[in-house]
């Protein structure tokens, strides 16, 4: 018998197999259970997360012999087909290679006809996003009015090519990426099942670069076993993958903590030797540099004593800078003339941008005496009080908007209509205001009438509000909170830039400072 790989033997063929997308099925789960049967879902995500894997074991529970069930039985002669590939009324068909509308008119001839073998006809369309407009017409009147007997089952990874149009008619269902904890457990499964020798960290290892995909996490494990002759082992899957372990690049942080720069490259040219992969060597030493801040503020975190120790070597900014210049130099590792130089370059500008020669602080000192970084107080901007509206006295043309607009509590459109506006008279039981001209299309007698209520609440009493349109320029509670709020950028932004660290950051990269303000 021919050898099957791993991701079709371990192919899920129940709601229960899968992993990593559990809310998703208890839905669909739920819906089955219910009768509460929709006519077109759309499953999306990234690659190897089991879109079409849930369309096919979908297509089972709709016709399984027992019944419409979230858990088909497996052995009756649809199950059976389906999973064979020959049930008549499931047609499977890869957009990617059948873009032309005659495809599409071609696949919607038989419609109408009832199903020939199960309960319902199904059609799964992968990689749906690759029809052609006109395909996407031919489709559109079937999928919005199918007849009873009919489901649309459509995956992609890239739903934004989707006309809404289709996406409008469709249940939509997105994947997650599955973590690298599900991964490992997974793989685990499998190869006590196989009977395969392993390890926890190889496999590990295998999950993180499968990105998020159990099947390429599965292609992996399957290259990883032909690699390590039926075993898989860390270091074997460390230079298949041609990463490094995390022991490897200990000597790479012990020179980082003394600023030795002759050992720091000595210590890369070693490593370059073994023709690593440096996009991976870099994203595992700011994984490290993750471990080393998590270890220095919550000790108890740390899983490792060498994480400690390395730890206590370091300035808690030393740390953040040094993770900072990591992840930039892995996002411009291909714009180098070779991959080790910008490597290399990437570790030299972690000495060069050292932010402190001071003595490292120990663990317990930082995570217990932290000093908040003092940076220069933003002026406080003066703005004008008024005392708040009392409820038991009248309107008087000296009370402020924008003041007693935040006390009417509005909401939604009738909160944006009242906020750009302001007031032009008060009277006893009168309330003017004025919007732009530019705003008129804002104006509706539900919109007036539940400020007028807002009002008359506030007040205590019954108030006639009107609202007139003016070309006037108006300073309105918008305008007022756009200007205060602009003037707060500008400050934070000429504070920013009075730092020498930040005016070393912008120099070497010629970069730009962009302010933002918390909501």
């Amino acid at each position: 018998m021919s050898y099957q790989v791993l991701a079709r033997k371990w192919r899920p063929k129940q709601f229960t197999d899968m992993v990593g997308q559990e809310s998703i099925l208890r839905m669909l789960g739920n819906a089955l259970e219910q009768k509460r049967l929709h006519h077109a879902y759309l499953f999306t995500g990234t690659r190897g997360v089991g879109k079409t894997t849930i369309a096919r074991i979908l297509a089972r529970c709709l016709n399984c012999e027992t019944g419409i069930t979230a858990n088909p039985c497996g052995q009756c002669g649809n199950c059976k087909a389906i999973d064979a590939g020959q049930f008549l009324d499931l047609y499977e068909v890869d957009a990617a290679s059948r873009t032309k509308v005659e495809d599409t008119r071609e696949l919607l001839d038989n419609v109408l006809y009832p199903p020939t073998q199960g309960r319902y006809k199904i059609y799964l369309i992968d990689e749906v996003h690759m029809l052609s407009n006109h395909s996407f017409n031919a489709l559109l009147k079937t999928l919005e009015e199918p007849p009873e007997h009919v489901k649309f089952l459509l995956a992609t990874t890239d739903p934004k090519k989707l006309p809404v149009t289709i996406l409008s008619r469709c249940l939509q269902f997105h994947l997650k990426r599955i973590t690298p904890e599900f991964i490992t457990n997974h793989l685990n499964h499998i190869c006590q099942i196989e009977n395969i020798t392993h390890d926890g960290k190889a496999l590990s290892h295998l999950a993180k670069a499968a990105d998020g995909s159990m099947r390429d996490a599965l292609s992996l494990l399957d290259q990883a076993i032909a690699y390590g002759h039926g075993s898989v082992k860390e270091q074997e899957v460390h230079a298949m993958l041609g990463s490094m372990a995390q022991e490897d690049l200990l000597p790479l942080l012990h020179a980082l903590a003394t600023s030795d720069g002759p050992t720091l490259f000595s210590a890369a040219q070693q490593l370059a030797e073994r023709s690593p992969d440096f996009q991976q060597v870099l994203e595992t030493i700011i994984s490290l540099f993750h471990q080393l801040a998590i270890a220095q503020i919550v000790p108890e975190q740390a899983k490792e004593d060498i994480i400690i120790t390395l730890a206590n070597q370091f300035q808690p900014e030393d740390i953040q800078i040094y993770y900072q210049i990591a992840l930039m130099g892995r996002r411009d590792l291909a714009l180098a003339p070779s991959p080790q130089q910008g490597f290399e370059m990437t570790l030299l500008r972690m000495l060069a941008f050292k932010p402190s020669l001071g003595q490292p602080n120990t663990i317990e000192k930082v995570s217990n005496n932290i000093e908040p970084i003092k940076a220069n107080p933003i002026t406080p901007i003066t703005l004008p009080t008024n005392k708040p509206l009392p409820v038991t006295v009248p309107l008087s043309v000296g009370k402020e908007w924008i003041d007693i607009l935040p006390k009417l509590e509005l909401s939604g459109m009738a909160q944006a209509l009242a906020a750009n506006c302001t007031l032009t008279q008060l009277t006893e039981n009168k309330v003017e205001l004025a919007v732009a001209q530019s705003h008129q299309p804002m104006l509706n007698a539900k919109l007036k009438e539940r400020i007028a209520e807002s009002l008359t609440r506030y007040l205590g009493k019954p108030i006639q509000l009107e609202i007139n349109t003016t070309t006037d320029v108006l300073h309105t509670p918008v305008k007022q909170a756009a200007q205060e709020r602009n003037q707060r950028l500008e400050q934070a932004k000429h504070n920013v830039m009075q730092d020498d660290k930040i005016k070393q950051l912008i120099a070497m990269y010629d970069a730009t400072v962009e302010v933002s303000l918390a909501n």
